[in-house]
């Protein structure tokens, strides 16, 4: 039966076996198979400079409602520009 382990738990384990544990004793303490383990932390280390990323921002409301009136202008326009057949700009 294969189990499901958590993001959390997965690089708990990982950690511990890179800051000095035994992986073979952790292995044996989670029921885990070695090429498991390192087949985490390979993961864990490949994907790890993404926590220094900097998160996508956000827009503020301001810039959403702004952005919201020109898209509302514009779809105007384009409405007028097919029911009149002629270009508005």
């Amino acid at each position: 039966m294969r189990r499901k382990w958590d993001a959390k738990t997965k690089a708990r384990i990982v950690l511990a076996g890179l800051t000095g544990a035994c992986v073979n004793d952790l292995c044996r303490a989670h029921d885990l198979r070695p090429g498991q383990y390192y087949k985490w932390r390979g993961h864990f280390l490949e994907n790890s400079y993404r926590v220094f990323e900097k998160p996508p921002t956000e827009q503020s409301d301001a810039e959403m409602a702004a952005e919201n009136e020109e898209l509302k202008k514009l779809v105007g326009e384009l409405t007028l520009e097919l029911t009149s057949g002629k270009p508005v700009r």
